[in-house]
């Protein structure tokens, strides 16, 4: 289908939910009141970061394969321009105002800054090996990127772009998000099998509180894999990507107990929820699928098919 086939009566905005798929070089558009997929459109070789401007008005997409970000019309599915982003971006985070872009480099352990509305690079920060997850602090004061190699969160200075702090994690942290107060940031490990909460108010700084572990029955510890994660916004419930250990993980966020896991499909990848936090969507690898969630019940209530290996998921603001 056309990108421009998928503007139609019932797609509104709002309801709008766009999940790369890494290797089917597409974007799937799913309708979230008829839960059904409505189309894709191109999206450049290997898409996988992905995620739209707080005004609901921009798609970004990181086509990996060709070492840009494509930008494209998140009404009309048109593709507009695209912006530098350093050799081979996987992940980025956007300034709450929709400014700056933040990506990973992982060739380069760089991460590069770019002026969304300039189109211009603004300042690249080395950080360690394989940078890959990114993460704005609710104040403002720090971007975070995680170093899959060096096994480390790093705290840029939204002021300078400079390091000011570095926490030790457990192996290949692939993901940081922090609570909404700004108070805890959780840092998945995908093959230490972990996830680092960090308390953000320490005495000298961003400092390491405790590890959350996870144990299913019947499935090996060495396939619980912490990828993708997102927290209720009232601070209450953090949910994980286990990858192909095929479960979201629901922690409580004070006690950093597990109170539940949820089955959904195959090497589940990342989450977001709808604006309204009713449902949480995941995207699964290998199972060329994605879950929905409820999150209320804490239990998948649908299971929709999109494009070859999803990889990441974005849902247009109201």
């Amino acid at each position: 289908m056309t990108a421009a086939g998928l503007s139609m009566p019932g797609a509104a905005m709002a309801n709008k939910i766009f999940v790369s798929n890494e290797k089917g070089n597409t974007v799937t558009v799913i309708d979230s009141d008829s839960w059904e997929a409505i189309g894709d459109f191109p999206a450049g070789n290997r898409p996988r970061g992905i995620g739209i401007s707080p005004d609901g008005k921009h798609l970004y997409v990181c086509a990996s394969d060709d070492d840009t970000i494509k930008v494209f019309d998140a009404k009309t599915h048109d593709f507009l321009w695209q912006l530098p982003s350093g050799p081979d971006p996987e992940f980025f985070v956007l300034s709450p105002d929709g400014s700056e872009l933040f990506v990973s480099n992982e060739d380069d352990n760089l991460v590069t800054v770019v002026d969304t509305a300039q189109k211009t690079v603004v300042s690249e920060i080395p950080v360690g090996v394989e940078p890959e997850g990114m993460a704005v602090s609710p104040d403002l004061k720090f971007v975070v990127n995680t170093s899959e190699t060096t096994n480390m969160a790093h705290f840029i200075s939204m002021d300078d772009y400079k390091i000011k702090y570095n926490v030790l994690v457990d192996q290949r942290p692939r993901y940081a998000r922090f609570t909404n107060d700004g108070t805890k940031l959780f840092v998945s490990s995908e093959i230490g099998g972990t996830v680092s909460v960090i308390n953000m108010l320490g005495e000298n700084g961003p400092e390491l509180e405790a590890k959350i572990g996870f144990a299913v029955p019947g499935v090996q510890p060495e396939w619980l894999q912490p990828v993708g994660m997102r927290i209720t916004s009232d601070n209450k419930w953090l949910f994980v990507a286990l990858g192909p250990a095929n479960r979201v993980a629901v922690v409580d966020v004070k006690s950093h107990e597990v109170v539940r896991y949820i089955l959904v499909g195959q090497r589940v990848w990342h989450l977001e929820f709808t604006p309204d936090e009713k449902y949480l969507i995941t995207t699964n690898g290998n199972s060329n699928d994605v879950t929905v969630i409820d999150v209320a019940d804490q239990e998948a209530i649908k299971s929709i098919q999109v494009g070859q290996q999803p990889w990441g998921v974005a849902v247009a603001p109201n």
